[in-house]
């Protein structure tokens, strides 16, 4: 594998159908090193079947992938976007075992904050970590996000119910459109 970076690029609207495989097969390989992150799943999440489900056009939903030549190391999702007064969106991502501490998540996370606010005009972007997840609280303050709060039990995390801490990024204070 070359040292060159990965290449971030929005999904597009035929990415259920170019991308379900090189993703399932990403997600699949990197499924002990998210573990400990992550929902339980089943086995049809791993699957270019399951991911294409996933992938397909959302009007909530913006993707981004990380592309290492025909590879897929990494993904970012803006989910659960809201126009109208609230304009807002959550964030979550993940990188590939392998190119973990390389700035690729810190830069991707830029990226998206960048494509919220010019692109689709959101006021605000919400992140939440696992209370233990040092990596990713650093790549959000890293990024101008700040700890807002923390929610107990939160998300059914690996088997239990966890914490989460929270954290949002202000990205204008412009009012909304009318």
């Amino acid at each position: 594998m070359s040292d060159d970076l990965p290449l971030l690029l929005p999904d597009g609207p035929d990415a259920a159908q170019r991308l379900a495989g090189p993703v399932a097969r990403a997600l699949a390989r990197n499924r002990a090193h998210m573990r400990p992150c992550e929902p339980d799943r089943p086995e049809l999440f791993y699957t270019a079947e399951g991911q294409a489900v996933r992938l397909a056009p959302d009007p909530t939903t913006r993707r981004w992938h990380f592309h290492a030549g025909t590879r897929i190391v990494g993904g970012l999702t803006l989910s659960g976007i809201a126009l109208g007064p609230f304009r807002s969106a959550q964030l979550g991502y993940w990188i590939d075992a392998e190119f973990t501490g390389r700035g690729l998540a810190t830069r991707a996370v830029e990226e998206v904050c960048r494509a919220a606010r010019e692109d689709l005009g959101l006021h605000r972007v919400e992140a939440d970590t696992l209370l233990d997840n040092a990596a990713s609280q650093r790549v959000l303050a890293k990024c101008g996000f700040e700890r807002i709060g923390m929610a107990p039990k939160y998300l059914h995390i690996n088997g239990a119910w966890r914490d989460h801490l929270l954290f949002q990024r202000i990205l204008h204070d412009a009012p909304p459109p009318l």
